[in-house]
C-alpha cells in the first residue's frame, strides 16, 4: 500500500510562518509603493532615459505611463500580477515583484505607446535599471 504524506505539526508551522512572512513582506511593499508612487515613477522614468534604454518624445508622458502601471499594480489581484509577469518571471533568480511588474509593462505595453520612439537594451538591462530605483524605496 502506498503511504499518504501528511506533514507533521512542526512542518506545517514552518510552512505557515514562511507563507505569513512572504505575505507580510508583500503587504509592506505595497504600502511603501502607495506612499511613494509619484517619486518612484519619476525616478524610474529619469533613469530609463538617462541610461538610454528608452527613447521618448515626452518625459512627462513616460512618467505618467509608469505611474499608471504602478497604480494598476496596487489595485491588481494576485492572479493578474502573476499573469502579467509570466513572461519575465525567470529573468533573474530572486526578483522584486514591483520591478518585474514594471519591467513587463515597459517591454510589453509601453513599447507600443505613442510617446515611445524606441526601447533599447535587453530585458535584463531594463529590469536592473528599474530594480535599482525600486530597491531604494521598497527594500525586500
Amino acid at each position: 500500500m502506498t503511504r499518504e504524506h501528511r506533514p507533521n505539526a512542526r512542518e506545517s508551522a514552518v510552512i505557515s510562518k514562511l507563507d505569513h512572512a512572504k505575505e507580510s513582506q508583500r503587504y509592506n511593499a505595497l504600502n511603501l509603493l502607495r506612499q511613494n508612487l509619484e517619486s518612484l515613477s519619476d525616478k524610474i522614468a529619469i533613469k530609463l532615459i538617462e541610461e538610454r534604454l528608452v527613447d521618448t518624445t515626452s518625459k512627462d508622458e513616460l512618467e505618467g505611463q509608469i505611474g499608471f502601471a504602478l497604480q494598476t499594480l496596487l489595485t491588481a489581484e494576485d492572479f493578474d500580477i502573476q499573469y502579467h509577469i509570466a513572461n519575465v518571471r525567470t529573468l533573474v533568480p530572486r526578483p522584486h515583484f514591483v520591478s518585474l511588474y514594471v519591467t513587463a509593462y515597459v517591454i510589453e505595453k509601453l513599447i507600443n505607446h505613442r510617446c515611445i520612439l524606441e526601447i533599447y537594451g535587453t530585458d535584463e538591462d531594463i529590469y536592473h535599471c528599474i530594480n535599482r530605483q525600486v530597491s531604494k524605496i521598497i527594500p525586500l
